[in-house]
């Protein structure tokens, strides 16, 4: 296991910050592979740093930033201190805004592309990642005129955990991620929630989004790994359609934090752990 000090360079829904220790304290002691399905923001694997990982997620400018950190963290690290040189407001938001769906268009993955990426996740509303059915980046300007958008040496100590410890990205659908995974790997689930209410809707990152059958498709998988001999853990709401897609599974719920809420009252909320071992 590496020791770098690192966390994830975006804010991301579903960030699993607050329950890091929960999450490493019911974590395999030994395993071969780690897979996690889907990454997002990444940090509990920036804060576990297993030594060999297997990375995917839906989202390919989100993985882009990955591959780039990878490739040449200096490179995405000028970009966004370039665009940070600029006085901020509203005009150069959106002509940034522009440029980054330009790319995505063209699906040019450079350092460029990760470097606006990083730079509008600070800028945009309440750091949302939201796209529109053509799949491009829709989310309004937050205001914020000035700061630097980025932990430099962060994104260094990233990019040389990627390099230097035998982590593959891989870009799909969570179950082509876990083609390979084997007897005494690892898989970490932290799929886009199930809704709290019958009102919410289902997550929505990418222009697919992320359906009811997806989550039975991601309970059958479960399951097929279980049967594999591979340790499990995911997290998911606190609701009766996660219990019963999990049935037979351990089941542990815990308390968490609700910041987006306006009511202070409801700010606690209640998730759940799922694995398939003891620890």
């Amino acid at each position: 296991m590496s020791d770098l000090k690192m966390s994830p360079f975006v804010k991301w829904a579903g960030g699993k910050t607050q329950l890091l220790d929960k999450l490493r304290k019911r974590a395999p002691r030994s395993f071969g592979t780690y897979y996690e399905p889907f990454i997002g923001g990444g940090a509990f694997l920036l804060d576990f740093q297993p030594e060999r990982a297997v990375i995917n997620d839906v989202n390919e400018q989100l993985l882009n930033i990955y591959a780039q950190l990878k490739a040449d963290a200096e490179a995405v690290i000028a970009a966004v201190n370039a665009f940070d040189a600029v006085p901020c407001d509203k005009e150069y938001y959106l002509s940034l805004r522009r440029a980054y769906n330009e790319k995505i268009v063209s699906r040019r993955l450079d350092a460029e592309c990760a470097a606006l990426m990083i730079w509008l996740n600070k800028h945009c509303f309440n750091g949302l990642y939201r796209v529109n059915t053509k799949g491009l980046f829709n989310v309004p300007y937050n205001n914020r005129r000035e700061g630097s958008s980025i932990d430099a040496d962060n994104l260094r100590a990233i990019g040389r955990y990627l390099r230097e410890e035998n982590v593959e990205i891989r870009q799909g659908d969570f179950e082509a991620a876990c083609a390979t995974a084997k007897a005494g790997d690892f898989v970490y689930f932290d799929s886009p929630y199930v809704p709290v209410s019958q009102t919410a809707n289902f997550t929505d990152y990418t222009k697919d989004g992320f359906s009811y059958e997806d989550h039975c498709r991601l309970a059958e998988l479960f399951g097929r790994l279980d049967k594999k001999g591979v340790y499990l853990m995911l997290s998911n709401h606190n609701v009766p359609l996660v219990h019963e897609l999990y049935q037979g599974f351990a089941i542990e719920e815990i308390d968490v934090r609700r910041s987006i809420n306006r009511d202070a009252s409801k700010r606690v909320g209640r998730e759940v752990i799922i694995t398939n071992f003891d620890r």
